[in-house]
C-alpha cells in the first residue's frame, strides 16, 4: 500500500512570475491545495525535500501529510508536478485534498510476475493497460496491481475478473477488459521468386531473332551467280 508521507508547507500570499522565480532560487516550490471540501490555498514547500520524497516513491500515487504552520494536517494526494525540462528543477505542484474516510479514485501501474509459459513457443507478453483506474480509500492505495502471468499461453489474455486487487481495492473497468495479452509468434513471409514473363520472353526474342536475320543478309548477296 502507498505510505503517507509527512512533508512541511507554509503557505503563500504572493503570486506571479517573478515572485515563482525567486521562491525557486531560494530553494522553495510554489504549490495548490485543493479539493471538495477544503478552500483553495497557495502554499510552498522545500523543494530538495519534496525531489527526494518523489525518487524514493515507486508509485506516481503518491499520498502526503501536508504538515502547514497554524493549521491542522491535510491528507493530500500529489495531483500533478511540472518540471522544468530545461533548467531542470520542479516548477509546480498541485495537490488534491482527500479525506481519510472517502474514496479516492487513481490510475495505478501495472506489473506482470513470473513467466509466461507461451514464451517458449515464441510469444510476446504485451500489457494492453499499463495502468488500471481503481477506487478505495486514501490507506488501501496500492503502488501497483501485480498480475502473474506464469499460465499465460500463445493466444490468452488475462482480464479484469482474474485479477485479485487487494483488500478495499476495486477496479473501474469492466470485468472482460483484457489487461495482458500472449501475442501470437509474428511470422514473416519469405518473398516469391518472379518468374519470367513470357511475354517478357517473347519481346527478348524478337530482337535475337531480327539479329540473326540481319547477319545472314549480307552472305546471301555475297553468294555468286551460277551459269
Amino acid at each position: 500500500m502507498a505510505k503517507i508521507l509527512d512533508l512541511q508547507a507554509e503557505t503563500r500570499t504572493q503570486s506571479g512570475t517573478a515572485v515563482a522565480k525567486r521562491m525557486r532560487k531560494a530553494g522553495t516550490v510554489p504549490a495548490a491545495l485543493y479539493g471538495r471540501k477544503v478552500k483553495p490555498t497557495s502554499i510552498q514547500v522545500h523543494g530538495k525535500t519534496f525531489s527526494k520524497l518523489l525518487e524514493g516513491s515507486a508509485s506516481d500515487n503518491i499520498l502526503v501529510s501536508l504538515k502547514i504552520a497554524g493549521a491542522e494536517d491535510q491528507l493530500a494526494l500529489v495531483q500533478e508536478v511540472q518540471h522544468d525540462y530545461l533548467r531542470g528543477g520542479i516548477l509546480h505542484i498541485d495537490f488534491h485534498a482527500v479525506a481519510a474516510d472517502e474514496e479516492i479514485h487513481a490510475n495505478v501501474p501495472v506489473v506482470t510476475v513470473g513467466e509466461a509459459k507461451g514464451l517458449k513457443l515464441g510469444g510476446m507478453v504485451e500489457a494492453i493497460h499499463h495502468e488500471i483506474e481503481v477506487r478505495c480509500l486514501p490507506k488501501d492505495l496500492p503502488e501497483s496491481i501485480q498480475i502473474d502471468v506464469t499460465n499465460l499461453g500463445v493466444g490468452q489474455g488475462i482480464h479484469v475478473s482474474e485479477i485479485t486487487f487487494p483488500e478495499g481495492v476495486t477496479c473501474r473497468l469492466a470485468g472482460d477488459v483484457v489487461i495482458v495479452m500472449c501475442e501470437e509468434p509474428k511470422v514473416e513471409a519469405e518473398p516469391e521468386p518472379t518468374a519470367a514473363s513470357p511475354a517478357a520472353g517473347a519481346k527478348a526474342a524478337a530482337p535475337a531473332a531480327g539479329a540473326k536475320a540481319a547477319a545472314a543478309a549480307p552472305a546471301a548477296k555475297a553468294a555468286p551467280a551460277k551459269k
